[in-house]
């Protein structure tokens, strides 16, 4: 007999928003799985819902990704894939998708132990790559990113059913108080936010260049900044950050004249593959969200 479960994280209805008490641990692993972070290092992720890891990669690293990125801001015939994001109101590159894909320096960032190791310690099991993109903040015109839980997002359009997924966020550029840094709410991973609002077919064409649905309201907001306070990172190119996918974040524009440019790589577990979208919603497209490519990430 199948019996059906309640989803305990509904969002984006015609009812208010609401603070909801997750239900899967943050810390699948404490390091008989894999070993990635020291026990100090975990413990912070597991109670602030992130931790900043220094100097990862080295110079020389960094510089070939740096390279691979330049590469595909600079080929014609990339910025023309569905894969490249624009800023709203300019032809400006925000994004690119599925860089894995298209770089094989991200390719081969992707299999480092260094950061795999993360993700197989604390979602305790093998992993695939959900989503892979390269976010840019040129100097002086790099816009912002609204608050939001990427997982809220990924549940209610891509069927993701447990938080058990994180972000790796490997920064190729120092990353300053003056550059429109990556800012977290500590701890706000403890709470989902349901958001107001229906969800527009087709939502990723505008949500990926400025997202105003599955935004958190306002006293969500200030509610969990009072428990948590905030943090913006600061930290220098080749650290990375890594964030549990419940995790409030956001960035300011950035107004200064050195540019921001970061590798988000999100590890999903093998065991915890996406399921229909809520509400009848399309699938969104691969390069946003796998379905078909979900083997697990092989280390180097």
């Amino acid at each position: 007999m199948n019996v059906l479960v309640a989803d305990p994280y509904v969002s984006r209805t015609d009812r208010g928003g609401a603070l909801i008490v997750r239900q899967e641990p943050v810390v699948y692993d404490e390091g008989e799985y894999a070993q990635g972070l020291t026990a100090q290092q975990l413990q912070r992720y597991e109670t602030q819902g992130f931790v900043v890891v220094d100097q990862v990669f080295d110079a020389a690293e960094v510089q070939t990704l740096w390279e691979a990125l330049q590469q595909l801001e600079n080929d014609p015939k990339i910025r023309k894939r569905p894969e490249c994001v624009l800023e709203p109101d300019s032809q400006v590159l925000r994004s690119v998708f599925g860089v894995h894909y298209l770089a094989k320096a991200v390719e081969r960032m992707v299999r480092d132990r260094r950061v795999l190791d993360v993700a197989r310690q604390i979602l305790g099991s093998e992993v695939y790559v959900h989503q892979s993109r390269i976010n840019l903040k040129p100097a002086l015109n790099g816009k912002e990113f609204y608050w939001h839980s990427d997982f809220e997002t990924w549940h209610v359009e891509d069927g993701m059913p447990a938080m058990r997924a994180l972000s790796c966020s490997v920064l190729l550029t120092d990353n300053t108080a003056c550059n429109g840094p990556l800012m977290l709410i500590p701890q706000s991973h403890r709470q989902f936010v349901s958001c107001q609002g229906e969800t527009p077919e087709d939502n990723y064409k505008y949500s990926l260049r400025q997202q105003e649905v599955g935004v958190p309201d306002e006293l969500s907001l200030r509610m969990l900044t009072d428990q948590g306070g905030l943090q913006a990172v600061e930290a220098k190119a080749g650290s990375v950050v890594f964030f549990d996918c419940n995790t409030l974040h956001a960035s300011a524009g950035n107004l200064s004249p050195w540019p921001r440019a970061n590798v988000f790589v999100v590890y999903n577990s093998v065991e915890n593959q996406l399921r229909p979208p809520k509400y009848g919603l399309a699938p969104r497209p691969e390069y946003v969200a796998a379905r078909e490519h979900t083997q697990p990430v092989i280390a180097m």
